[in-house]
């Protein structure tokens, strides 16, 4: 997805609901206050991030960000950033599919300035509902531990499923390497060089090093 240019004098915001049992679930009222907040005039858009951007004056951001946050609602910045995490509905339930462990995650990295947007799904089972082979970080529970996957891309005719980074990965482990991944990712691509492209050029090998996760 192309960043929109926002319009002079105004700035971009990235709201979402908070990761939850039942997936991407928002009230009839956090809808009314996305609207209410922004204003009848605002630029409002649904994203393939999880997210709605919404383009509010620079002077009110800080009002309808607090407006939002009061309802329910998480605000991020938008614009080339980790994206929001996209996660599973946790249909096997919040202690089996780990929803306390993908709510961490998500706050850890959610908006992190990236060279380019980064989106990273968490599943809480092998079913991988969220996708995550086809994110460029994947994050998969299975039963007690965790495993890891890099470099997907669901578009273009070069599309490609994610390559598995390491597996049988403790929940604390989880936070801290992909942290790492995304700072070796910040202080080596060439430009805005996709984080697909970045992993195939700098190889497993040296992402799982970067990562702390070497064998």
């Amino acid at each position: 997805m192309m960043e929109a240019i926002e319009t002079p004098g105004k700035t971009k915001i990235a709201v979402s609901t908070p990761i939850q049992i039942g997936g991407n679930v928002i009230t009839p009222k956090q809808l009314a206050t996305i609207a209410s907040a922004a204003g009848r005039d605002a630029h409002i858009e649904i994203t393939p991030f999880r997210q709605i951007y919404v383009e509010v004056p620079v002077d009110e951001k800080e009002r309808v960000t607090e407006a939002l946050q009061q309802a329910g609602l998480e605000v991020f910045p938008a614009g080339a950033v980790v994206k929001g995490l996209i996660a599973c509905q946790f249909c096997k339930g919040a202690e089996d599919a780990g929803l306390a462990t993908a709510q961490a995650i998500h706050q850890a990295i959610s908006g992190i300035a990236t060279p380019v947007p980064i989106k990273v799904a968490y599943a809480g089972c092998a079913l991988g509902t969220s996708e995550p082979l086809l994110k460029d970080i994947g994050i998969v529970k299975m039963k007690d531990t965790f495993s890891i996957y890099v470099g997907g891309e669901a578009k273009g005719i070069k599309a490609a499923a994610a390559e598995l980074l390491a597996e049988g990965l403790e929940e604390g482990q989880i936070i801290p390497a992909v942290i790492k991944m995304i700072d070796f990712y910040k202080a080596n691509a060439k430009g805005k060089e996709k984080f697909g492209k970045f992993i195939r050029r700098m190889t497993l090998e040296k992402i799982r090093e970067a990562a702390g996760l070497a064998v």
